[in-house]
């Protein structure tokens, strides 16, 4: 849902999706004219698509069934939204084809628009709904960041980044030393108090559409798990990155937040050290997904921001003892290859 480029014209014998995705935008709509234009593309393989009707413009989701399950996104929406998250409304559904009919937020995100100026105030409206989808009750049987999901999501890094990327062969004493500093994040991530978690809480996933924003997308992926996991996105983001002392004095604030609205947040001390661990999981398995878009599913342009999250394990693995083998490892494998680059 965010800058639109060119027109696309639909022609069943080129694009048979395309050509349903204009029909289906059309009768759900009542416009028999209805032309549709690139609105913005997933890392996965969900897209986004702007049509404009008499009454104004909407956006027609698409995700094709055999690779983008809707019925998570719509889960998860109705959970939130009863929560009082801003979220996407939905004007028309069709589960069977992975297409919806949504309202129009506009073009752009807080990506977009979002700098040194404003940021503090742009966060602060952040932590207004991230708090609401936080404090959002979890159904029983709702899928959780267990130990399994938090372990496939490490091997991430050493699979697709060290192992396809740069072709590094770890040799038994470094798996080891992985396989130990892997087992300490899980563990600090268990521990850690739950909640409803978004998994990307970040500027891209915001659209600033008014007083009841920002709207909040991209959540079909939630689970019940580590309550610093959001902030931690929301301040270390994929994209863009901002001054220590700024995201410091950010987490502060919202610790302070959560505090106040009764959300399980341990004493500030140790929420620090849970946003800094999970921070490092998030950042590996970042690493590991940006890879994998390059290799596997051919999209290079997310692998140029992984430097973005060495620079941020560089600021928080000294800090603890306990993860230094992991910095070992990324001094000796990692750091010659990014500046042989």
């Amino acid at each position: 849902m965010t800058q639109s480029s060119h027109t696309i014209a639909p022609n069943a014998d080129l694009d048979p999706r395309a050509a349903a995705r204009t029909d289906w935008a059309r009768a759900a709509t009542g416009d028999a004219g209805l032309v549709l234009e690139r609105a913005s593309m997933d890392a996965g393989f969900r897209s986004y698509w702007r049509g404009r009707t008499g009454d104004g413009t909407v956006i027609v989701m698409d995700s094709p069934p055999d690779k983008e399950d809707v019925r998570p996104w719509l889960q998860v929406r109705e959970l939130i939204a009863a929560g009082g998250v801003r979220v996407p409304d939905v004007l028309a559904i069709d589960e069977a084809t992975g297409f919806l009919l949504l309202e129009d937020l506009g073009h752009h995100t807080y990506l977009h628009v979002i700098d040194a100026d404003n940021a503090g105030a742009l966060f602060d409206a952040a932590i207004d709904q991230l708090l609401k989808l936080q404090a959002t009750p979890v159904p029983t049987g709702f899928p959780a960041y267990d130990e399994d999901l938090l372990a496939r999501e490490l091997r991430l890094f050493d699979e697709w980044f060290l192992g396809r990327h740069l072709g590094v062969s770890l040799d038994c004493g470094d798996l080891e030393q992985l396989e130990l500093v892997y087992r300490r994040l899980i563990d600090a991530a268990l521990a850690q108090p739950r909640v409803l978690v978004h998994r990307d809480f970040m500027p891209r996933n915001l659209m600033p559409v008014g007083d009841d924003g920002p709207a909040v997308l991209d959540f079909q992926d939630a689970v019940l798990g580590p309550i610093a996991y959001d902030p931690i996105c929301l301040f270390k983001d994929a994209f863009l990155s901002w001054p220590e002392h700024r995201v410091d004095a950010w987490l502060d604030h919202y610790h302070a937040r959560a505090y106040a609205a009764g959300l399980p947040v341990p004493e500030l001390a140790r929420f620090r050290r849970d946003a800094d661990w999970i921070g490092v999981h998030r950042h590996l398995k970042v690493i590991g997904i940006f890879a994998r878009l390059n290799l596997r599913d051919h999209k290079p342009k997310y692998v140029a921001d992984v430097a973005r999250f060495f620079a941020y394990l560089d600021g928080v693995l000294p800090k603890y003892p306990e993860l230094a083998p992991l910095a070992e490892l990324i001094a000796r494998h990692v750091k010659p290859a990014l500046a042989a680059a």
